[in-house]
């Protein structure tokens, strides 16, 4: 029985991690856009409550870091990075 729940309490954290990964990804595209920032924060925030965003930026690339803590018997950081070209191109 210890191991069903084990099992499926990975899976759901392997869902959040899918989410967070997903919600990255269209927050960098979204900042790439030169699109409200707050825009962006609100989609990793919907996909994963209380996931927090990073925003690395150059003249090429905008890239987002969003990580969030899950509980999974014990808390678990996860972690999503994605980028995409400045500019919207």
């Amino acid at each position: 029985m210890l191991v069903l729940f084990l099992m499926s309490a990975l899976i759901s954290a392997q869902g959040q991690q899918i989410l967070l990964q997903d919600a990255a990804a269209d927050a960098a595209r979204l900042i790439a856009r030169n699109d409200d920032i707050a825009r962006a924060e609100a989609s990793i925030d919907a996909a994963v409550a209380g996931a927090q965003m990073n925003i690395v930026a150059d003249e090429t690339l905008v890239c987002v870091t969003a990580s969030a803590t899950v509980t999974v018997m014990v808390p678990l950081t996860l972690s999503a990075r994605s980028c995409a070209l400045a500019g919207g191109r």
